[in-house]
């Protein structure tokens, strides 16, 4: 596991490479307005850390795009269509954006929530899909380009930055949710591991490194570390954090 120091360190050794790591912020499930996203949109505002913000089309809500109209910083991705299951009977994965259901159903579902974030948001939103649960069928990921997708960010180290011709990759490495171990906070330790050995991996393809929050999930530790490890990481060189809508905008590749 690794600490504080490890991170340091890590960055160090992009700075004395005379290069760059880029970081991003990304948080998944936003819908409607709560106290949940106030401690969300507070942690941006007070770090200055740009924030990609995945909505869910079939359930948000005139409230939220009230609230986040006078947010600067703040990009919106689409995430998926409702964030509802529909895996196979038995299979514990859970996935909306699967083969379980007929192709055309699933992209017209894609294409009706597209349409919803626009009548919400305008032109603010990105052409870029999060799958919920970070799962999509490979079937699916060509078709995503002809239907309005310029992006695609799921988790996890990517195996090629284009998919597919028209169609950029920048995915999150790092969660703080242990989905599997009681749904609490990974750990100090756990969640530097992952970030440092991620930052470790990008320094042979230039991969940007994301961090993944859940707004709606966090405990008390996952919420204290998200702002210190933004704090931090801000004030050591080698570092950057840039928004989404310049990664997806530039090819997601180290700029350094």
């Amino acid at each position: 596991m690794s600490t504080w120091a490890d991170l340091l360190d890590e960055a160090a050794r992009w700075s004395q490479a005379g290069r760059t790591a880029e970081l991003w912020w990304r948080d998944d499930d936003a819908a409607d307005v709560g106290p949940a996203l106030e401690r969300l949109l507070t942690i941006h505002r007070d770090t200055g850390v740009p924030l990609a913000l995945a909505v869910v089309p079939a359930t948000a809500t005139q409230a939220l795009a009230d609230r986040l109209a006078g947010e600067p910083g703040v990009d919106l991705l689409q995430h998926g269509y409702a964030h509802v299951n529909h895996a196979a009977p038995g299979d514990n994965k859970k996935i909306e954006l699967g083969t379980e259901r007929p192709a055309m159903l699933v992209l017209g579902e894609l294409g009706t929530g597209r349409m919803a974030l626009e009548r919400l948001f305008g032109t603010r939103p990105l052409p870029v899909l999060v799958p919920p649960w970070n799962r999509i069928a490979p079937a699916l990921v060509p078709t995503l380009p002809e239907i309005g997708f310029a992006g695609l960010s799921t988790f996890g180290a990517r195996r090629r930055m284009h998919p597919v011709r028209g169609l950029l990759e920048v995915n999150t490495h790092v969660d703080l949710i242990d989905w599997k171990g009681g749904r609490g906070f990974v750990g100090e330790a756990a969640a530097l591991d992952a970030l440092v050995s991620a930052l470790a991996r990008a320094r042979a393809p230039g991969e940007p490194v994301g961090v993944l929050s859940h707004h709606l999930a966090m405990d008390g530790g996952a919420w204290d570390f998200l702002r210190s490890m933004w704090q931090k990481s801000l004030k050591l060189p080698g570092l950057r954090v840039r928004p989404a809508h310049e990664l997806f905008a530039t090819g997601g590749e180290d700029r350094g």
